[in-house]
């Protein structure tokens, strides 16, 4: 969590990114290769698919494939790859994949610790919203809109927290508290294997 502090607006940005970024590790805590894979839900989502698909998205520009152009095209390349995003792959591990998020998380945050949000900046077109072309806006805008979007992953509701209760109960706070390795508070205890029930 990132609890209420007196900061700057910078530091407030990474700090509300790297919050949902921890409840997206945390969503994997605990889990075998086959559990990560499972998609408990009419959705295709799976919590190594979402882990998988956020590291994708705060990689670097050069570590990805490909980008939207101007008129909203995509190229079949680019397209494909970032479809691949969404899903371990059976030449992947999960372990890996948390490995990759790990290291692209601590740069990404440290990245927004370095950029004026006052920053002009172009967006580049989001066929998937209906904007076909660029738009003008600030890095104030993109910051905000990145925790948007790592929000809908996320746990406390968000895509993840839904998957993993569906998979053995656990929920976001449990699980923050065991990834981290944070004591109990009056609400929840860290989260641990249920035992099976003995004769």
């Amino acid at each position: 969590m990132y609890a209420p502090a007196v900061h700057d607006e910078i530091t407030g940005y990474a700090e509300y990114v790297d919050q949902q970024l921890e409840a997206i590790r945390a969503s994997a805590h605990g889990l075998t290769e086959e559990q990560a894979r499972l998609t408990p839900t009419r959705s295709a989502l799976s919590i190594g698919g979402i882990v998988k698909h956020t590291s994708y998205v705060i990689a670097p520009p050069e570590e990805k494939q490909g980008r939207v152009e101007e008129g909203g095209e995509v190229s079949a390349d680019a397209y494909a790859a970032f479809m691949d995003t969404f899903a371990l792959r059976a030449d992947e591990t999960l372990a890996g994949t948390i490995e990759v998020f790990d290291r692209r998380r601590v740069a990404v945050v440290e990245w927004i610790r370095s950029i004026d949000p006052a920053e002009e900046i172009t967006v580049p077109p989001a066929p998937w919203y209906g904007l076909m072309s660029s738009s003008q806006a600030t890095m104030r805008y993109s910051f905000v809109h990145f925790v948007e979007e790592l929000a809908r992953h996320a746990g406390h509701a968000g895509h993840a927290d839904i998957i993993r209760e569906q998979i053995d109960g656990a929920t976001s706070l449990e699980l923050l508290l065991a990834d981290t390795g944070r004591p109990a508070t009056p609400f929840a205890q860290p989260w641990s294997p249920k035992q099976p029930a003995t004769a």
